[in-house]
């Protein structure tokens, strides 16, 4: 199907919806002569039936927007799945309790239901195969790529070789700063230390000798 026609699978659908909405307000399931525990049920049942058709709703109409998507196709497809063994059991109990002929009904909109998903279903079932087969090829594109890579590096690599030896000579430049420079400066204070002395020292002048 290309989109247009899976949009009006979509509108189907929701006619088939609206049917059953109509169908659950003809019955009267308060005016049926049964036990509690079958009453109780019922109403379980119904109160599953009608979320599950708001459910359906939901995801249809995001459908209907969206026909190309692969979640909301699917989505919509397991929400029918879950609204008709529910619609099936209300359509059993309103033949039982209430009308057979509008138990026939209920029945009828199942099966209308039930034909619309099946038309559904191959398209769901293409939109989940083309990402699966771009996935495997992908996959298959990858592990042939990595085989190939690594035949060609086993080709070039070869065994193993031992390097020679080699000794590294390490030329270091002696900088003003440097212990050459250290010892130089050193002398040099050494030699400046011993001019300031002796230029601090006076000379010592001859005494004269008394007279007698």
């Amino acid at each position: 199907m290309d989109l247009a026609q899976v949009e009006l699978l979509a509108r189907k659908i929701g006619a088939a919806e609206s049917r059953i909405q109509d169908l659950l307000k003809a019955m009267h399931p308060e005016k049926w002569r049964v036990s509690n525990i079958i009453r109780n049920s019922l109403t379980q049942t119904l109160d599953n039936l009608h979320k599950s058709l708001d459910g359906l709703e939901g995801w249809r109409s995001e459908f209907e927007k969206r026909p190309d998507s692969i979640y909301y196709g699917f989505q919509t497809y397991a929400a029918i799945n879950a609204t008709l063994p529910r619609l099936d059991g209300v359509a059993h109990a309103v033949s039982q309790y209430e009308n057979s002929s509008l138990g026939a009904q209920y029945s009828q909109a199942g099966d209308q239901l039930f034909d619309l998903q099946q038309t559904l279903e191959p398209y769901i079932a293409y939109l989940l195969r083309s990402p699966d087969q771009v996935l495997f090829v992908a996959q298959g594109n990858l592990a042939a790529c990595q085989k190939e890579l690594g035949g060609a590096l086993n080709g070039e690599a070869g065994p193993a070789k031992p390097m020679k030896n080699t000794f590294v000579e390490f030329h270091a430049r002696r900088s003003a700063n440097g212990r050459a420079g250290g010892r130089k400066s050193a002398r040099e204070s050494k030699d400046s230390a011993n001019q300031a002395n002796k230029k601090n020292e006076s000379p010592v002048q001859p005494q004269p000798l008394p007279s007698h």
